[in-house]
């Protein structure tokens, strides 16, 4: 059972209401959307993160990913993995990152460099020179390092949230999920 309500849709203004209402029915959405302000600019952000990246889609998840196994965060690992597969992570690599195993060979070298600072960046808040020199040898541009920066940040947030308000574990729903959270995203 969740630590708080989730969302009552009848009660939310009818924007943020009709924005809930056009995304899957993941209680994570309807848990945010309490904030009613927030939600829709939250969304928007989400949604620019899940789509708009110059960051490799494969790199962003396996991100992603790492930041839910450091969080302990099980409502994220459960949604991303199937996003992870859907946008080209092997089994090998996402069984390396639940295991915690950043050396395994399933892990090429531009992969352990994006984890290893995803794993200071939320560990340390300040990555090393050293992790940042290393995405940068690997062939990150600034604006890909700092879209990594963005997508760790968000799903912090998100692990926070899921933990804090005990949001109970919804069915995967995979890379449905980044197409609906694009259909549902506010336009401004």
């Amino acid at each position: 059972m969740a630590r708080l309500p989730y969302a009552d849709p009848e009660a939310l203004p009818e924007r943020v209401r009709e924005t809930l209402e056009a995304l899957p029915p993941l209680n994570v959405f309807r848990m945010v959307a309490n904030a009613e302000t927030a939600f829709r600019p939250w969304l928007a952000l989400g949604g620019a993160l899940l789509s708009s990246l110059e960051l490799d889609p494969r790199l962003r998840e396996l991100a992603i990913l790492r930041v839910g196994r450091l969080e302990r965060a099980e409502y994220e690992w459960v949604q991303h993995v199937p996003i992870a597969r859907a946008v080209g992570a092997s089994d090998e690599e996402i069984a390396a990152i639940e295991r915690g195993d950043l050396d395994d060979g399933a892990l090429d070298e531009q992969t352990r460099a994006v984890l290893a600072f995803t794993t200071e960046a939320v560990q340390e808040v300040r990555a090393s020179d050293g992790a940042l020199s290393a995405l940068l040898d690997q062939g990150l541009s600034p604006r890909e390092v700092v879209e990594l920066l963005l997508v760790i940040s968000y799903y912090m947030g998100v692990a926070r949230i899921a933990e804090t308000a005990g949001i109970e574990l919804d069915a995967p729903l995979g890379d449905d999920v980044a197409a609906s959270a694009l259909r549902g995203r506010p336009r401004n």
